[in-house]
């Protein structure tokens, strides 16, 4: 879609999912709800259960509004998908195990309006011991670029010719692209009136699994970008576990990114990024 066409004052909502059956439902009721105009693109990776047939379901109920695309894919190329789908100006990301503020996309466009990207603040709901543990925060040029893309706004034309995310990341993805942006000369304004509420993992295992995978596009980060160990607030890292939980989310993040130290020699990221990448594995 050439750039002539984009609609200026649409935001078009960009989200790739996965087997979201149980919260889809309460994700796109959100999302209809809030203040236009606006669209949502909802790119499917191909998913098991009835997450596909319920995005189709609100589609054709709310033709020109709700957008389904299905295809396997990566959490960036699907995000990248959507986004040439998009007919909007701004792009605003969410995620399927997430549901919207009803004040959400006003104030996401209200930030847009004076910053070329914007980040939401992301409130956890579910077992409270898995959502009470902080983000570990890497800065960049004075910009905290750890927002994740669960709730994260770019303007198209920035976000265009940073290429979009880089699909070959499992997670950091979101990182990347805010990394690039900075580097670029973008600010990063920081919304906290734009909520997100984001299930937590509902077991133990999944909770690790999903720090497992996180600290595995951690060490990705590093390939491509360089060593940023000395960006990250370390002390504040260690200082912040508390709890038998806590440690061990790290120590699973830690395996994640020694798994990818040992097997990912051969697969080292450089600066060029492809247009295909892993499979999405949620979360």
């Amino acid at each position: 879609m050439g750039s002539e066409s984009r609609d200026g004052g649409l935001i078009s909502i960009v989200t790739t999912v996965r087997n979201e059956e149980s919260h889809l439902a309460q994700f796109l009721d959100s999302l209809l709800a809030q203040e236009g105009p606006l669209e949502i693109v909802l790119v499917d990776a191909e998913s098991r259960d009835r997450t596909y047939e319920i995005a189709l379901e609100y589609a054709a109920r709310h033709p020109g509004v709700v957008r389904v695309v299905r295809r396997a894919c990566s959490r960036g190329l699907g995000r990248n998908l959507g986004a040439r789908e998009a007919r909007g100006a701004h792009l605003a990301f969410i995620d399927g195990d997430c549901f919207a503020d009803s004040n959400w996309l006003r104030r996401i466009r209200d930030g847009l309006a004076t910053a070329p990207v914007v980040a939401g603040q992301t409130i956890n709901v579910g077992k409270p011991r898995y959502g009470q543990l902080e983000r570990v925060e890497l800065f960049q040029s004075g910009y905290d670029v750890t927002y994740p893309s669960c709730n994260l706004a770019y303007r198209r034309s920035l976000f265009d010719a940073l290429g979009g995310f880089d699909p070959r990341f499992i997670t950091a993805e979101d990182i990347d692209l805010n990394l690039r942006a900075v580097r670029s000369g973008a600010s990063i304004l920081y919304a906290p009136g734009a909520v997100v509420y984001h299930h937590m993992r509902t077991t133990f295992v999944r909770f690790l699994y999903q720090a497992f995978w996180n600290g595995y596009g951690r060490k990705q980060l590093t390939e491509k970008q360089g060593s940023l160990w000395g960006r990250y607030r370390v002390r504040r890292l260690i200082s912040g576990q508390r709890g038998a939980i806590a440690w061990a989310r790290l120590f699973a993040a830690m395996a994640g990114y020694g798994a990818r130290v040992l097997t990912g020699s051969s697969r080292r990221l450089g600066l060029r990024e492809p247009g295909s990448g892993p499979p999405f594995t949620g979360g």
